[in-house]
């Protein structure tokens, strides 16, 4: 039995790995090779791709996994699809075509890649005991795998190379590969399947009718769309204070989000969900209030905070829901969780900051102390928001909620 649940622990900590190492491969580097390949003034653009995808597929395939068929094999297919994907809007950005079609790859890709995380997530979720204590250790095998992701980048010097996305190309194949090693836990039996708003897992909204989650979900959004701003022009900041090598460089946040995620099951133990997500977004604030004075060293520690703003209330959240989501919901709320961050937050995020970096740049270059002071008062405002929709332990208890702190 011991054997047993160690492989079972081995196993999820292989897949968040490999699957995290093919996302950081991918998704860090990606500013930086298109600027590389004159596609800079079409990044917000590109990026917000992974926006659109959100409000399209993991609500479907979160409603496949719940109703239909194993997660894991909807994972393994994805994985797949993705591999091909990202190794065709790899090739667009190397053969330089036209924005447009790279654009067009690089929705394509997005739209294979955005169920997977979540579906990741709800595999490993269903199959352990106590997710509060256990989750966090293995989510810090994501950390882990994107930290390797991109040593490996940097390390081979294709931080601004086509190279990053053929290599998470291949890791993505290793991904599905793996996935035929894990046991495939068949979902729950279902019943009265009859409307497409169920079959589009549009149904999951109804979970926002409960005050708390309606409040977690939209200070996810809210936190999000600032957040944006970090992954696109961090690493154009670095490089103009003479830092090289930004993919290493933005790994420093992973540090921190590994140590945090060997904390969270203490934290969860300890303090009021509450307290641990506002945590969260203060963190979030001080990042981008540090990254305003303009320093090397600043913009280092900036970097750095981003793992505990990250951890403490994006993983907080998946944990929220797997503790006060009814089991046979699982799937649609990890999925309408990557909608709500991914689709209209990254979507918002990436197109909002987008407008905000061009209107803090100058013939002169750009005012980074305005552009990071802007993005901090803006996460100021989400946390006092946050304090004041967020009940908690003595909110309302409505749909698929269980206890609440």
């Amino acid at each position: 039995m011991q054997q047993t649940w160690w492989r079972q622990y081995t196993e999820f900590a292989v897949l968040f790995f490999l699957h995290a190492m093919a996302m950081g491969m991918w998704f860090v580097p990606l500013a930086g090779v298109l600027n590389a390949h004159g596609y800079g003034d079409h990044r917000a653009a590109i990026f917000a791709t992974s926006g659109i995808s959100a409000f399209i597929s993991p609500l479907i395939f979160g409603a496949l996994a719940d109703r239909h068929y194993a997660p894991v094999r909807v994972l393994r297919w994805l994985a797949l699809a993705t591999a091909v994907a990202m190794a065709l809007a790899t090739a667009a950005i190397g053969a330089r075509l036209p924005w447009y079609w790279v654009l067009a790859a690089c929705q394509f890709h997005s739209i294979c890649a955005a169920p997977t995380f979540s579906l990741t997530t709800t595999i490993v979720l269903s199959r352990l005991q106590d997710s509060k204590r256990e989750f966090g250790p293995l989510r810090a095998m994501a950390t882990l795998g994107w930290m390797a992701g991109c040593w490996l980048v940097s390390g081979f010097g294709a931080d601004t190379t086509t190279g990053a996305g053929y290599g998470g190309a291949a890791v993505w194949l290793c991904v599905a590969a793996f996935t035929c090693t894990l046991p495939g836990v068949p979902p729950p039996k279902q019943t009265g399947l009859n409307t497409w708003r169920e079959r589009l897992g549009l149904d999951a909204l109804v979970l926002l009718k409960n005050r708390d989650h309606r409040g977690v979900f939209i200070a996810a959004v809210l936190f999000n769309i600032p957040l944006c701003a970090f992954y696109v022009y961090t690493p154009q900041h670095l490089l103009e204070l003479g830092l090289t090598r930004t993919t290493a460089w933005m790994s420093l946040g992973q540090v921190t989000e590994i140590i945090s995620m060997f904390f969270i099951g203490a934290l969860l133990a300890r303090w009021r969900l509450k307290w641990i997500f506002a945590a969260g977004i203060f963190f979030g604030f001080i990042r981008y209030a540090i990254c305003a004075l303009d320093t090397p060293a600043a913009l280092i520690i900036g970097v750095t905070l981003h793992g505990f703003a990250f951890t403490l209330f994006f993983i907080t959240g998946q944990i929220y829901l797997d503790q006060r989501i009814d089991p046979a919901w699982r799937a649609r709320s990890q999925a309408l969780w990557q909608v709500v961050i991914t689709g209209v937050g990254n979507t918002a995020g990436y197109l909002g900051c987008g407008a905000w970096f061009l209107a803090c740049k100058t013939d002169s270059g750009v005012r980074w102390a305005m552009h990071w002071s802007g993005l901090a008062v803006s996460v100021l405002l989400v946390l006092f928001w946050f304090l004041f929709s967020y009940r908690g332990r003595d909110g309302g208890h409505s749909l698929s909620t269980r206890s609440g702190n």
